[in-house]
């Protein structure tokens, strides 16, 4: 049989013999198309054969019909194995691992079940993996038959007498489906890489509350006020929800309270209708509407004009809002996350923002640290934007000295991460392009000043540890180990002799001694947890 001049036409109707087919020259069809109509399969908009990697599974129990189809589907490039009964094909789904499509007659007189036995098939593939696609070939007597099963989860079916190229037809636009769906599996996937909180850089215990919280709300439609100081990351965990949970293929729409003029948010936010202001020339839709089933993210939302908190706040327990100038009422499916870096509860004592609107934002709380309250995670970030900026740049960075590194951990990042990330970005920007480590002398000068700075206070702390004019101290103890080759002291035995003498002078409080070494408390206690400075520290 030449496959390459066949349009194979099918008949299992039961009229004619079983097992009947006929040849028919390519340009000579003398079966009618478009008799019977097949539900959302179009024509002429597939390449037989396009998707190379689907995998088939022909069932039928004649042996003839089997291989021909089988054999049209190969030809075509399609990975095909056949059985021939339900029984059989459920052993081959179990043993030989994932197929894509099951290809299944729906009468098989040697099945428990002979006119259903289609069906029957169908049920069990579902059982074992729902992603699988079953296309039935039926007789038109059973159309009927074959669109229930489409009801039961069966994705298209074949009228018999049925053409070759009507088979890689279906075939050809359930493959392209299959292949759309992979292609968004893997941005999903790669979307989740790049924003899910398990990829979110950061070790600390403070972050850690932070996954936990995030785990939590995922998969939940609760509202979420995420707090935190600018540059923190909130809009990243934000997103983190988002893709974690199950509106992950829905819209994510973020839009920043501060950042639009207020003549104009409210627009941006609800939308409004043609005319109903000067320069409405059209109707537009808002954000709620653009983000329907999804997230929305409200950043900055203690900036939200007093009228408009009290919009959103029925949105909020109405599900529903009106576009400006209209009379509609649109329904709101989406999920709302705000985030500000200010004082909410000063705002509601001040008369700024509606304490009944911050209770209903302020349904799961998401604290975001500051920078400077895990600088053990420092180190990674560090690491992290190195990698990133020197692939953006084409540079040979691979990492940063320690006494750099040392300035970036004693440094109070007030913008936080995101000054972190601006830094590195500069130092890789200013990067000579044979430069494989960034060093000190590349920091900003406002950190170089700073620990100037604190080398001078060390210097003139004598009478507890004394510092000597060669930067060792006398007291501490060999140090010999830690040295450097012709460099002298490295800079984390400086600032742990430093901190054990502001403890000393401080009498071991944690507190002044922070002032004296102007950093927080936070970081102090990291800092003697660091270097094992326990014994110098005295309850207070």
């Amino acid at each position: 049989m030449k496959s390459t001049h066949l349009s194979t036409v099918m008949d299992d109707s039961r009229v004619n013999a079983r097992g009947a087919f006929r040849q028919v020259d390519g340009d000579a069809g003398t079966v009618s198309r478009g008799t019977v109509s097949r539900g959302t399969v179009s024509r002429g908009t597939v390449t037989p054969g396009a998707e190379s990697k689907v995998s088939i599974l022909v069932v039928d129990d004649e042996a003839v019909q089997r291989r021909i189809v089988s054999e049209i589907l190969e030809v075509a490039g399609y990975a095909v194995e056949s059985a021939a009964s339900p029984d059989e094909a459920i052993a081959t789904l179990e043993s030989e691992g994932h197929f894509d499509v099951v290809l299944t007659d729906l009468r098989m007189p040697g099945a428990p079940d002979p006119t259903h036995a289609g069906i029957r098939l169908l049920e069990r593939v579902k059982e074992i993996d729902e992603q699988i696609e079953v296309v039935l070939m039926t007789a038109y007597s059973d159309i009927k038959t074959a669109v229930e099963a489409m009801r039961a989860g069966a994705h298209d079916y074949l009228a018999k007498p049925f053409e070759k190229d009507e088979l890689l037809l279906l075939v050809g636009n359930v493959a392209e489906q299959i292949r759309l769906r992979r292609e968004n599996r893997n941005l999903k996937s790669l979307v989740a890489e790049r924003f899910s909180f398990d990829r979110m850089l950061g070790g600390s215990v403070a972050m850690e509350n932070v996954y936990r919280t995030i785990e939590k709300v995922q998969s939940g439609s609760s509202t979420v006020l995420i707090r935190g100081e600018s540059g923190t990351g909130k809009e990243l965990v934000a997103r983190a929800i988002h893709v974690c949970g199950p509106r992950a293929d829905r819209p994510f729409v973020a839009i920043n309270c501060a950042a639009i003029p207020e003549s104009l948010i409210e627009s941006e936010l609800f939308g409004h209708e043609s005319g109903a202001f000067t320069g409405a020339v059209t109707a537009k839709a808002g954000r709620f509407e653009e983000v329907e089933g999804g997230t929305l993210f409200l950043d900055e939302i203690g900036s939200m004009r007093a009228d408009l908190q009290a919009k959103l706040l029925r949105v909020i327990q109405e599900r529903e809002f009106q576009r400006i100038g209209g009379t509609k009422t649109f329904e709101f499916h989406a999920r709302i996350v705000a985030a500000t870096s200010e004082d909410l509860e000063a705002l509601i004592r001040s008369k700024d923002f509606r304490e009944d609107l911050y209770f209903r934002l302020n349904v799961v709380p998401i604290q975001v640290p500051a920078l400077r309250d895990r600088t053990g995670d420092i180190p990674l970030l560090t690491q992290h934007f190195i990698e990133k900026y020197s692939r953006e740049f084409a540079k040979n960075v691979e990492s940063i000295r320690r006494e750099a590194l040392d300035q970036l951990e004693a440094y109070s990042w007030p913008g936080n991460v995101r000054e972190l990330e601006n830094t590195i970005e500069r130092m890789i920007v200013l990067a000579d392009d044979d430069l494989v480590e960034l060093d000190e002398s590349m920091l900003p000068g406002a950190m170089q000043d700073r620990f100037a700075s604190q080398r001078s206070v060390a210097s003139q702390t004598s009478g507890f540890s004394p510092i000597a004019s060669d930067g060792t101290n006398p007291e501490a103890p060999n140090l010999e180990e830690f040295l450097l080759p012709d460099e002298g002291l490295v800079l984390a035995d400086l600032e742990k002799d430093l901190i054990r003498q502001a403890l000393l002078r401080s009498g071991g409080k944690l507190e002044p001694t922070a002032r004296l070494l102007g950093i927080t408390y936070k970081t102090l206690q990291y800092r003697i947890r660091k270097y094992e400075l326990q014994d110098f520290q005295r309850s207070s």
